[in-house]
């Protein structure tokens, strides 16, 4: 028996292993400096005004910054001098950078902490390490550091049984509820397990639960709090309300000392200041990524002229929700903001083309009056990053360009080329490389799927499908007899007619020992069934249109106060953000997320809860916790499409029931025998 279950496990991975999706969404978010352009160093550096190229808060989005106080962090430094850097290369020494602890406040109204007097009951030490935010155990010694992975005031309501998923595995579960005492018994847990609980008492209108244990050489470092304000009995659930958490992953501590490598960096010393110098000459040839560190990295150019012209960027892949910010601005003027200073905005590095800016005077220390801000943003042609073919009944540039636009730090497409009022959102314009089963789908954007039916390995031609939220689009049969093939997919979009909307290469087919196999080398996909129409006198949010033609021009229709501690939705995602004071300090800003952001599972709503409520000083309960294809290919003169009977036919989840059951067959005939 034990041989038949090895057999059956050895099958279900196998067939696990085939039907594995592959995707082309994206799950990155990138976060740009400033760019730096010159025909080599020498020449940037001829033309900063600093001495040297500086990238910190100012000028890189990346780095920590608390605008309330002013607070910041990080700073990379270049040096300005010719032992250290000379033509497109840094030598060993010549790029540093340091990282400093301070006092950052809790954005939660916590509670003083225990045994604490002063200030220091309001704020912990916080140190941003490769755009990355980090606490020490100690307030003057960067040696060990735990990730800050929650610090919120945000309101959140828990029903008794509900958990609130934090980051990192963690939750935060309201037990039970007594009411006639106003005391709430809360449960901390990591990844189904228990943590630690305690029963919080709210009598006084509100109170602090802090969580402290010993971390690396520090005794009793506080790794969470949270704040409750109330508890109450509704109708029908009893309810806690959190406006404060606070949570560090401290069971992963960073030890760093002299002499340990990050990436390309190595620690020189350790203090309240981490300092890291290049340990290696860095050679910023053209359309080259150079890993620093944790996904910190130097991008450069492709550029044709094989001029100099990098930024530094951040790289984030966990999931999420993050700012990307550009430069903050300060006092009564004119402030103004372009790709250049606000990586929200698109930009094209290899062209060292954008297209949006935003200009906003401040006057009267406060207010930016109605026509006191303008959003302008222009058509540019731009290469796609592809090489695909030359699309048909186009001669010249125009066959490896289209018209992109962008439009409040998201990507658009114009229908026509010299004008903005019909546009469409770019889902996907990329050159990676993806090898397709006969058979698999690639996960596009926007719900839209690529499908390599079949593929014809004598005849080079592979059989393709495009296809929408499980319903049939376009196929194609495509050859790529001459080594290579694009298949443009046009439509009528707005006014305008064949709209090329969707475009793949295919570099190769080839028959291997099991599989039938199509390579993928670029895609581009525009979301066109959602048109964008632009119109003299639309508003969007704070913004009304004045004039569209190539360019797209907006003003604010309205008086915009730039009071304190205010988030400012000026139009479709793009923010203001005041400082939490009376200085006039402020910041253009988007949200980018990858996954899902933290939410309250309430799947124990409406259970009952049976345990009993226990007694505040002894809380000791531990909770215990790919598919046979056998349609025929079609005549490539054919231009019929599929029956959407021969679509449906290829919806996962049957075919799978019987391979695996055809699986166990097997292995249950090899053991007979």
């Amino acid at each position: 028996m034990k041989r038949f279950t090895t057999i059956a496990l050895v099958a279900l991975i196998a067939l696990a292993a085939l039907i594995v999706p592959v995707s082309a969404v994206e799950a990155t978010v990138e976060v740009r400096s400033e760019v730096f352009n010159g025909t080599d160093f020498a020449d940037i550096l001829n033309n900063v005004t600093v001495g040297n190229i500086v990238i910190n808060t100012t000028n890189f989005a990346g780095f920590w910054y608390d605008i309330d106080d002013n607070l910041k962090s990080e700073e990379l430094t270049i040096l300005n001098n010719s032992a250290y850097v000379s033509g497109n290369a840094i030598q060993e020494g010549g790029l540093w950078y340091n990282a400093s602890i301070v006092q950052a406040n809790y954005t939660g109204d916590f509670a003083a902490e225990a045994d604490v007097t002063g200030s220091d009951n309001t704020t912990f030490p916080l140190i941003g390490l490769f755009a990355e935010k980090y606490v020490p155990t100690d307030d003057a010694d960067a040696s060990e550091l735990v990730k800050l992975l929650l610090d919120t005031d945000d309101k959140y309501t828990l029903r008794t049984g509900s958990a609130l998923e934090l980051a990192g595995g963690y939750e935060l579960t309201a037990k039970q509820i007594d009411v006639e005492g106003d005391k709430v018994w809360m449960e901390l847990s990591k990844d189904g397990e228990f943590v630690e609980d305690e029963v919080i008492d709210v009598t006084g209108g509100e109170a602090t639960w802090d969580y402290d244990v010993d971390v690396g050489d520090q005794d009793d470092v506080i790794v969470f709090r949270v704040l409750i304000t109330d508890v109450f009995q509704g109708q029908v659930d009893s309810l806690a309300v959190v406006e404060g958490l606070w949570l560090l992953d401290y069971e992963n501590i960073l030890e760093i000392e002299t002499s340990d490598e990050f990436g390309e960096l190595e620690v020189d010393a350790v203090s309240n200041v981490i300092a890291m110098f290049n340990s290696g000459t860095l050679t910023l040839s053209v359309d080259k990524d150079i890993d620093l560190a944790e996904g910190m990295k130097l991008v450069t150019a492709d550029d044709a002229n094989d001029d100099l012209r990098f930024a530094l960027v951040k790289e984030y892949t966990d999931a999420g929700t993050y700012e990307v910010r550009g430069s903050v601005a300060e006092g009564n003027g004119l402030h103004t903001w372009t790709p250049s200073n606000f990586a929200g905005f698109w930009y094209d590095i290899d062209d060292n083309t954008g297209s949006e800016s935003l200009n906003i005077t401040v006057s009267g220390t406060t207010v930016a009056d109605e026509g006191g801000l303008w959003y302008n943003t222009t058509i540019v042609q731009t290469d796609y990053e592809a090489d695909f073919a030359a699309e048909a009944d186009v001669t010249g540039s125009a066959n490896t360009t289209f018209p992109i636009i962008g439009l409040f730090a998201q990507e658009y497409v114009a229908t026509d080329d010299a004008d903005a009022s019909e546009l469409v959102k770019l889902l996907l314009d990329t050159d990676d490389k993806y090898t397709l089963r006969t058979g698999s789908a690639l996960e596009l954007a926007g719900g839209y799927e690529l499908t390599a039916k079949q593929i014809d390995v004598e005849g080079d031609k592979v059989w393709m499908e495009l296809s929408k939220d499980g319903e049939f689009v376009e196929d194609e049969v495509i050859d790529v007899t001459g080594g290579e093939a694009t298949w443009d997919y046009d439509v009528d979009v707005g006014d305008q007619d064949d709209v090329i909307v969707f475009r793949v290469l295919i570099t190769d087919v080839f028959q291997g020992q099991v599989d039938s196999l199509a390579v993928v080398e670029g895609l581009w996909l525009l979301d066109y069934e959602n048109i964008l129409e632009i119109e003299t006198s639309d508003e969007f949010g704070e913004l009304e249109v004045d004039a569209v033609s190539s360019t797209i021009s907006m003003f604010n229709s309205g008086t915009i106060t730039l009071s304190a501690d205010k988030e400012i939705d000026l139009a479709e995602g793009m923010m203001l953000k005041t400082a939490d004071n009376s200085t006039v300090r402020f910041y253009p800003f988007v949200e980018r997320t990858i996954g899902e952001e933290m939410v309250v599972d309430d799947s124990g709503v409406g259970e009952e809860v049976t345990e009993e409520m226990p007694a505040e000083e002894e809380v000791t309960e531990e909770v215990p916790s790919e598919e046979e294809v056998t349609e025929e290919m079609p005549a490539e003169e054919e231009e019929e499409e599929p029956a959407e009977e021969t679509a449906e036919e290829e919806s996962p989840g049957f075919e799978a029931v019987f391979a695996v059951a055809g699986l166990l067959a097997v292995a249950y005939l090899v053991r007979r025998n």
